[in-house]
């Protein structure tokens, strides 16, 4: 993967059940990991997002991208942990 390519940097959310002050849980996102990737519209509000080969990246995570939000619909590994694709949907 071409290290120039990944020109944007992206932050992976996950949602935790917290306690809040009186002990109910609450969801509440936390940031995974923030890395740099490339950043490329499908269409309409579909993105995919390519960055360096990551396990801990599920479809129930979420990504923070120059202040817009996308939901994991997808991932795919490429090469032999070399790379991983990930299709989102932009959040209204």
């Amino acid at each position: 993967m071409r290290i120039g390519a990944l020109n944007e940097s992206i932050t992976i959310q996950r949602a935790l059940m917290i306690p809040n002050d009186i002990g109910e849980p609450v969801e509440t996102w936390v940031d995974l990991a923030t890395v740099w990737a490339a950043k490329t519209d499908i269409r309409g509000t579909d993105t995919r997002f390519k960055i360096r080969w990551r396990r801990d990246v599920e479809p129930r995570d979420r990504i923070l991208c120059e202040g817009n939000y996308y939901d994991i619909t997808g991932t795919v590994e490429l090469g032999r942990r070399e790379a991983l694709e990930i299709y989102a949907t932009r959040k209204a």
